[in-house]
């Protein structure tokens, strides 16, 4: 019975959820922001290809003078570039529109600034003088120094591939961080967008007087778990249509949403600190969905209960006041703190895993501390929730609630005797 009471409880508090226009309008807002975004990034890099391939085609008249020496005729000629009698008559002839552009040359170009002059195209279009007057320069370099690979070293713009060693085993670098951190941006988007429903899981009941009635039918104990248990399913929805962009995305656009493309190295997933990460955001989860209902428990409005809401909510942005702390050095007092005071734990927890500090015994003790603790605020939920199921008006004194005991719950009144 208490079974099917439980499987009562959750498949209704989740179609609940689920059937509400504002639950949809607040989910479904995140992908459609960040398909806008994605739209509008795909097509501001499609114009702007589009404009540096038509500025690279550009043919357009170019006088020049080079008190440097470096810049022969040849290597003016094959920009179509011409030399001045002077700087004088080339800024004259870019004026009486003679000439598309004059660039000046000085006599120490490393030091001193080549001058570009050219008929006003706009200001994206301006933009090719100064490439144009730098590749001409690059050009007669190279031709000076008399090898390719010389002018590119010569440049520092050498392509580096960094490799580290933890031991005798390879180390994966940023490419090993990103998959495990991405627990920690899933822990934030569930307790932002899900801590008011949370909150408001015990409260809607208080608050629509029906609290009596439901106690009359169903245990505490199974009335809260069915609560947590469809958090947990709401959460999981709301998961998968956040990702649904990025799949859709990747499927359609494999790309533009390449690692390549976004010049990172190729992920390596870690089994250890995958799973380290999936049951951290688990437990943080359920350590602060059953805080919430507890304090949904105690407080007989929304409004009063708001407020411990924002100090739940602040718990979790603690941590990253002491980021660089957390990454330089998290064997600090201060870090060790958060990461084992357990409403701060999940976020400095998920970060030190990410970076690959989070030893296994310390992971291990955090994930006891959050599954504990959640296990400890459930009972006091639920202790709370029936201690207070008919203080419509007042908040619950949390003392004498959890002094109380099931053995000196207070008498239930019928609905109707609730004013």
């Amino acid at each position: 019975m208490a079974q099917h009471n439980l499987g009562t409880v959750l498949s209704f508090e989740f179609v609940r959820t689920v059937t509400k226009r504002r639950f949809w309008i607040g989910t479904l807002s995140v992908p459609l922001v960040l398909a806008v975004v994605f739209g509008l990034v795909f097509l501001s890099n499609t114009t702007t290809d589009t404009a540096a391939e038509a500025q690279k085609s550009a043919q357009f008249s170019i006088a020049y003078t080079d008190a440097s020496g470096l810049i022969t005729a040849a290597d003016a000629a094959i920009f179509g570039a011409t030399a001045a009698d002077s700087p004088d008559a080339g800024i004259r002839a870019v004026q009486s529109g003679a000439v598309d552009a004059y660039f000046d040359y000085p006599a120490r170009p490393e030091s001193t600034a080549v001058r570009a002059y050219g008929v006003d195209k706009g200001i994206f279009e301006n933009g090719k003088y100064a490439a144009v007057a730098q590749a001409i320069l690059a050009r007669a370099v190279e031709q000076k120094i008399g090898a390719p690979q010389l002018s590119v070293l010569a440049t520092g713009k050498l392509q580096i591939e960094t490799v580290t060693y933890s031991g005798a085993k390879e180390s994966g670098g940023l490419g090993s961080v990103i998959p495990p951190l991405i627990f920690l941006v899933v822990f934030y988007g569930l307790i932002v967008l899900l801590a008011g429903q949370m909150l408001n899981s015990t409260l809607e009941e208080k608050e629509n007087r029906v609290t009596e009635m439901i106690l009359t039918t169903l245990k505490p104990t199974t009335l809260i778990a069915g609560k947590v248990i469809a958090l947990f399913a709401i959460g999981l929805v709301q998961m998968l249509v956040f990702l649904s962009p990025i799949v859709i995305a990747r499927s359609f656009f494999p790309e533009e949403l390449s690692l390549a493309a976004l010049n990172l190295p190729p992920l390596i997933l870690d089994p250890v600190r995958m799973t380290v990460g999936l049951l951290i955001l688990a437990g943080g989860f359920a350590l602060f969905t059953t805080t919430l209902v507890a304090i949904g428990a105690v407080m007989p409005t929304a409004k009063e209960a708001g407020n411990f809401m924002g100090a739940m909510m602040a718990l979790i942005f603690v941590p990253f006041y002491a980021v660089a702390l957390v990454v330089s050095d998290p064997q600090s007092p201060i870090v060790q703190i958060f990461t084992f005071f357990p409403f701060s734990a999940p976020v400095t927890a998920l970060l030190r895993n990410g970076f690959g500090s989070l030893s296994l015994l310390e992971a291990g003790i955090v994930i006891v501390i959050l599954y504990l603790g959640a296990a400890v605020m459930l009972r006091v939920a639920v202790r709370l929730f029936q201690y207070g199921s008919i203080s419509y008006t007042s908040k619950v004194n949390v003392r004498t609630a959890l002094r109380a005991g099931s053995r000196h719950r207070p008498p239930v009144r019928p609905p109707t005797a609730a004013r």
